[in-house]
C-alpha cells in the first residue's frame, strides 16, 4: 500500500474525472492527516489513525510502465482462448495522488507514453480463479478500448 501525496495528475486534464462507475475503484483517506491510499486500508501509513473508505478518480496519467512479454504463472493466471498476447502494465497516477497498479489496453504497445491520460475501464478488475473480481484494475486511453 503506498500513501503519496499529490503529484502532477492533479492536473491531468479531461481524464481526471471524479465521476465513478458502479464498480470503481476505493481507497482509503485518512481525516487527520489527508493521506490516500490504494487499495483500502484500516490504519494511515502515516500518522496511524483510522482510515475512510473513499472513491477515487476514474481517470489519471501513467507515471511508468513495461510489457509483460511471457505468461504469468499459472494458476493463477488463466491464459484467454486464443492464447497469451503481450501486454502493457504500469503505474496510473490519480488526481489523489495514489499510484495504481494497472493493465494498460492499448492495441499497439508502440502507442504507450509516459504522461499519457489513462481512464479506467470496465470490468475494473480483470479477476482470476482464484481471486475473483479482485484482479489488477484497467485502464486505457480516453479514446481507446471501453471494457470487455
Amino acid at each position: 500500500m503506498a500513501a503519496v501525496e499529490a503529484g502532477p495528475a492533479a492536473e491531468a486534464g479531461p481524464a481526471a474525472e471524479t465521476t465513478l462507475p458502479a464498480a470503481g475503484l476505493t481507497g482509503s483517506q485518512c481525516p487527520r492527516c489527508a493521506v490516500v491510499v490504494y487499495p483500502e486500508g484500516a490504519g494511515c501509513p502515516r500518522c496511524g489513525g483510522d482510515m475512510v473508505a473513499t472513491a477515487l478518480s476514474t481517470g489519471g496519467v501513467l507515471w511508468t510502465w513495461t510489457v509483460q512479454r511471457f505468461a504469468p504463472k499459472s494458476p493463477p493466471y488463466q491464459p484467454p482462448p486464443e492464447g497469451f498476447r503481450p501486454f502493457a502494465v504500469g503505474y496510473v497516477e490519480l488526481p489523489e495522488g495514489v499510484r495504481v497498479e494497472a493493465v494498460i489496453e492499448v492495441d499497439d504497445l508502440a502507442s504507450v507514453r509516459i504522461g499519457m491520460p489513462l481512464r479506467l475501464i470496465p470490468p475494473v478488475h480483470s479477476g482470476c480463479a482464484a481471486n475473483p473480481g479482485r484482479g489488477v484494475p484497467r485502464f486505457a486511453a480516453p479514446d481507446g478500448p471501453v471494457g470487455r
